[in-house]
Order: C-alpha cells, then structure tokens, then sequence
C-alpha cells in the first residue's frame, strides 16, 4: 500500500482564515506541556487552554488550571480526584479522572488542536480518538506511531484529521517536505546530538549513573526522554515514527551524529540536493510552529547566529555499542508488534535504570531478551497492541531479575 504524508494536500495550499484556536494539551505539566503553555501564554489572541490533562502532578495541574482556566481538566491517576475537585472547587472548571476521560476529551468538539504530550504508551488510545474524531494533532508522543502507526495510518484514510510532529527532527522533515514531489525523496537524514555518552565503550557504559544519563549536553526533557537519547533508542523511536509520518522505508531513513543539534534534521532529493532546518536546540520552536501552522509567528525567543555556532560536526552512530537504534531498525523491518513489544520493554527498562536495578548497558540486554521470549503477531490490531503492551511489560520485570 502506498503511503502519503499525514499532512493532506489541501492543508499545504490553502490558507485558512487565522482565528484563535483552542487547544487540549495531554501531558500539561510534562515538559512539553509545560513549554505550550508558555507559547499560549505569550500569545493569548492566537491560543487557549481548553483542556489540561496531567499523569499525577496535582499541584502543578492546579496551579496551570488557575492560571489558564481551561474548561476541562483530567488527572490520570484517580486516586487524585478528590483532592484535585476540592483544590478547585472555587473555579468553573469541569473535572474529571482516569484514562477514559482522557480518550473522552481528546474527542471533544470544543477542540481544535490536541497536543499529545503524554509519556510512552499512554498516549496510543487518546490519540486514536482524536484521530477519529477528525482533530488535528500535533504529536509530541513518538510511542504512539511506533506501536499503532499501521492502525492509525489505516484510520486516518477515513478521517478529516491531520498529524503536524512536534519533535525537532520530524518538525525539521516535515517542513523541508513542504512543496516537494513526495516521489523525489531519496533520503531522509535524522540527526543526534549522541547524548553525554557519544564516543564511549561499552566498559564506560556500563558503570555509568542515573545522575550521569540525565546531564544532556544540549536539550532540556523529560527524564524519560533523555534516558533514551543517551541510548539512542530515542532516535530509534523517531526512525520507527518517520516511517510512518512520511511513508519512507526504514533503508531509506538515516541517522547521523552531529553534537551541536544545530541542524535538526535533513532530506535528501533524487537530484542530489539536500534541505536542512536549522535552529537552536530549543523544543519552543516546533511546538510553535505545530500549534501556529500553517503561519509562523514571531517570537524574539531562541535566535539562531551563525556567527557564534563555530562547528558543525557530523559522525556515524556506533550501532554496536548503542545497540537500541540497531534493534529499533531491526523491529521496524521486522514488523507487527515487534515494535510494540520494543517500547514496552524500553519503559521498564528505563525505570529500573533510573531506580538502580539494572545498568546502563542492561536497558538493551533487557529489550533484547525480552523480544527473544516474546510472541510475534503479524498484524495486530489495537486490543492485540494493548494486551502485547500489557503481556511485555510483566515479562520484562521478570526477566530483568536475571539483568546486571
């Protein structure tokens, strides 16, 4: 089957008639979150918080919902609603708990935009619901594609909706795609910043800390997130998800290393001529840009010079060494719910790195087994993504008792 971009042609050519959007943010106190609501914040006339939904920070969501008087706010964690209903009990905001109500208000039609800033597996069920209710999405939760993108491209033919990636490298592709003949992509090339470990051993790696893995020379993210950027599962994730948002075979989707995270990513065109988008490693800017497209406002925030970037340095990831991005390739080849079980494995095995139960280097010997002792379906749909999840996820603290 022929595969398009999620963005659908009519959207790239005409321009609608610029009104203020209202937005339903899925991990508000995330740092995702957190950075939109900065943007909407800055620009009032342009964006509103109809909807904020948090995992647990109840003081924070507070907080936000006082701020921003959405009309709507969730905490995922039911054990918190009472505490959340009480803290607000003075404002006229509706409130509502648990993983139900967050598929339920990605689907309202008092939303525009739904931001899926959710961490990992959490995000696949909101965002389907959205999908199919017609939503634009701006995706900030790679997971999402790398479990379910085959059931989400397959809903998306049916839908009005449209996907907008607000990760910089899927930001960077999708707007150097603009105006292009999809058929004249020969390439496209993610780039890293090969996180606090590029250039060590596999003997470094696996004596390194938590405190360590958490120090990213460039970007400021979840702990999650830069976890997995010091792995390079991270852009194994975006590998698997650039295959699904641009229809480009996985040997045709590359990663290079270039510390400084100047260039956020590149395509390469059947003439030989190369695009690239540049900036400031700043997560701001494509968040913007998802939220404010097709328009570009203008922000005096996060200015690039070229004449202070001195270097720009490039270098082949060491697969052998940083053995997630091999396995997110071998699983994106591979298929059904390989990837499934990758990332759910990755979960708990970021977890236990992060509580010191297993080493650095035990991350991938974790995923590894575990896909080992796994069962393969070939085409799975959503209940088979959510039991393979839910099957992997036991497996895995199993096997992690026999992990260094």
């Amino acid at each position: 089957m022929e595969k398009r971009q999620f963005i659908k042609p009519r959207r790239l050519y005409r321009i609608p008639v610029r009104k203020q959007k209202k937005i339903a943010i899925l991990g508000s106190t995330g740092s995702i979150g957190t950075q939109a609501l900065d943007i909407i914040r800055d620009y009032p006339e342009l964006f509103q918080a109809e909807v904020l939904v948090a995992n647990s920070n109840i003081d924070l969501l507070i907080k936000q919902a006082r701020e921003f008087e959405p009309n709507i706010v969730v905490i995922a964690d039911e054990t918190k609603y009472s505490a959340l209903k009480e803290a607000l009990s003075d404002c006229p905001v509706k409130i509502f708990a648990g993983a139900k109500s967050i598929e339920q208000v990605a689907a309202l039609d008092c939303v525009d935009i739904v931001l899926t800033a959710m961490v990992g597996f959490s995000g696949l069920l909101p965002t389907i619901r959205a999908v199919e209710a017609g939503k634009t999405i701006a995706l900030a939760n790679k997971e999402t594609l790398v479990v379910g993108g085959h059931i989400i491209y397959e809903i998306l033919q049916k839908s009005k909706s449209a996907i907008i990636p607000v990760d910089s490298e899927h930001s960077a592709i999708f707007q150097c795609l603009l105006g292009e003949n999809p058929q004249s992509v020969e390439k496209l090339i993610l780039t890293a910043s090969g996180g606090p470990f590029h250039g060590k051993d596999s003997e470094f790696l696996s004596k390194v800390t938590p405190e360590q893995a958490l120090k990213h020379p460039n970007w400021s993210m979840g702990n999650k997130v830069t976890i997995d950027s010091a792995s390079l599962m991270n852009k194994g994730l975006e590998v698997i998800e650039a295959h699904w948002l641009f229809g480009i075979p996985a040997e045709k989707i590359d990663v290079i290393i270039h510390p400084q995270s100047y260039i956020h990513s590149m395509v390469e065109f059947a003439d030989g001529s190369i695009k690239a988008q540049l900036g400031v490693p700043s997560m701001r800017i494509p968040i913007q840009y998802a939220l404010d497209y097709p328009f570009r406002s203008k922000s005096e925030k996060n200015k690039f010079s070229f004449a202070e970037a001195k270097d720009f340095t490039f270098d082949k990831p060491d697969l052998k060494t940083f053995r997630n991005l091999q396995i997110a390739y071998d699983c994106l080849k591979k298929g059904g719910n390989a990837p499934c079980i990758m990332n759910a494995a990755n979960e708990i095995a970021v977890e236990l790195f992060l509580t010191g139960r297993i080493s650095f280097t035990g991350i991938s010997d974790l995923i590894e087994e575990t896909l080992d002792k796994s069962e393969f379906i070939n085409n799975p749909d959503i209940k088979d993504c959510v039991e393979t999840d839910n099957i992997t996820r036991k497996k895995s603290l199993e096997i992690s008792k026999k992990i260094k």
